[in-house]
């Protein structure tokens, strides 16, 4: 969170929960409102922006549908965005934020 604040997000929502539905962060970056997955994994042979699976793309897409019938008048624009982070225990993280990272059936 505080990464995408230093960046000029306003963070709206936090582990935002709709049935069994969840948004990482709903954030608002120049009048767009954008739902951001917040993916972590350990160094290794799958990098954590490739960790995003169609299953999991299509319950971030339905929790952003709820999110925007809840909150009428909030937006006209909104986005997929990915923040992927690779750490080990030895050096900080690798953070890689990914803008447009999904939208309807095409991934990154």
């Amino acid at each position: 969170m505080a990464y995408l604040e230093r960046r000029g997000y306003h963070v709206l929502e936090r582990n935002w929960r709709v049935g069994r539905y969840e948004l990482d962060l709903v954030a608002e970056s120049g009048g767009t409102v954008v739902f951001v997955e917040v993916k972590t994994r350990t160094r290794g042979p799958q990098p954590a922006a490739h960790a995003l699976s169609a299953p999991q793309r299509q319950h971030i897409r339905r929790a952003a549908e709820a999110w925007i019938h809840e909150h009428p008048g909030i937006g006209q624009e909104f986005r997929f965005d990915l923040v992927a982070v690779d750490a080990d225990g030895f050096q900080g993280p690798d953070i890689d934020h990914i803008e447009d990272a999904f939208f309807g059936e095409h991934s990154i």
